[in-house]
């Protein structure tokens, strides 16, 4: 080859080099990283005994929600036995991260401070004093979330399935037309429709949300478990019959960063036709909000209407990619299992928490291995 045409040969190559180079730079440059995993393990089952945190701690375990302090009557928590359950946990390297406010999901008929759901006033002011002087407590001990619920119906359920595959575990069972069947009566509470629902559960925030502000404690409300088609013994649950409507109604009421959700899982995807896929556009919508405080990590056979409660690993939801939804929308709280299965064997229940510790740890390894 000519002197001449090797140059030009060099040339050309090292001008092809450096665009394909700069291509593959560019395109490299486009891709976004996947961002760190923030969320830790945590649970809300057993309290802080010596007990229970030495259990939690053995299993891996360093964040919970420690149910609530002792209630000194006429006046709401008792900040000292707050402090020392902080105490108890900081012993086992644990972070009192939540506690339960006592709005549960058991049912009017058997809530502590049934007036606020029922917008009977002027009880019901009583009772929101109460949750306020609360609010002071989880402040002044350092523990940033309350989760809650605001339900007139307790969790509603039609029977148990026991799972052969599974060694006999028993899983809970929703059938909504098997539950018209039942014909249960309204409860005292009588028809409410989902407007009322909104309006107590605002006559409720107005009142907690500044309070909360102050304090620096978020507020994380549970939708009712499970979502139905229509009014269920007289009454319209406020995230049905479109769980994803009435999710972002809630989220609108207020602009507040204290101001979202115990962001459960498992009952949104109740909720579903199409729980394996339906579940990421509202992970998303939620948590480009960030209006998620809390995740509760429960796995469903089935769908809409007709479901059961399962382990995490054999439901609808592929977990590894929840997990991942949940990182790229920056949550950085607590992943913890909510209802677990049964088994009629000794100590059945805390080797289902286990499984889950264990299952949750491992999702949350393998999503924060991807951003290496």
């Amino acid at each position: 080859m000519k002197r001449s045409n090797f140059l030009k040969a060099v040339a050309v190559g090292s001008v092809s080099a450096s665009v394909t180079g700069g291509e593959k730079t560019h395109a490299a440059s486009l891709v976004t990283p996947p961002k760190k995993v923030l969320m830790k393990a945590g649970c809300q089952s057993g309290g802080t005994s010596v007990e229970n945190l030495e259990f939690k701690a053995r299993h891996g375990i360093f964040n919970i929600d420690g149910g609530a302090p002792k209630v000194i009557p006429g006046k709401g928590w008792d900040l000292e036995d707050s402090l020392a359950k902080k105490e108890a946990c900081e012993k086992y390297g644990i972070s009192l991260d939540a506690y339960h406010y006592p709005l549960s999901s058991a049912g009017i008929d058997k809530v502590i401070y049934p007036n606020i759901m029922l917008g009977k006033s002027p009880e019901r002011d009583r009772e929101i004093e109460y949750l306020q002087q609360m609010i002071q407590v989880a402040g002044k001990s350092g523990i940033k979330v309350l989760n809650y619920n605001t339900t007139i119906l307790p969790v509603l359920r039609t029977g148990k399935y026991t799972d052969p595959k599974r060694g006999n575990a028993e899983y809970s069972v929703w059938n909504y037309e098997e539950a018209l069947k039942r014909n249960d009566p309204k409860t005292v509470a009588g028809d409410v429709s989902i407007d009322q629902i909104f309006e107590r559960i605002t006559y409720l925030l107005d009142r907690l949300l500044p309070v909360a502000k102050e304090y620096k404690v978020k507020l994380a409300n549970h939708i009712a478990d499970p979502p139905v088609p229509a009014a269920y013994r007289g009454v319209m649950r406020w995230n049905s019959p479109d769980v994803f409507k009435g999710i972002q109604r809630f989220a609108k009421l207020y602009d507040n960063e204290y101001h979202g959700f115990n962001f459960c899982i498992g009952s949104i995807a109740e909720g579903l036709k199409d729980p394996k896929n339906e579940i990421y556009p509202i992970i998303k919508w939620v948590g480009e909000r960030n209006q998620i405080f809390n995740v509760h990590l429960r796995n469903i056979k089935g769908s809409f209407n007709n479901f059961q409660e399962v382990y995490p690993d054999n439901g609808e939801m592929d977990f590894v990619k929840v997990i991942r939804a949940l990182r790229d929308v920056g949550y950085s709280g607590m992943v913890m299992p909510d209802h677990v299965p049964h088994h009629h064997a000794a100590n059945s229940t805390q080797e289902a928490f286990a499984f889950c510790y264990g299952y949750i740890k491992g999702l949350l390894q393998v999503v924060a291995s991807e951003t290496a």
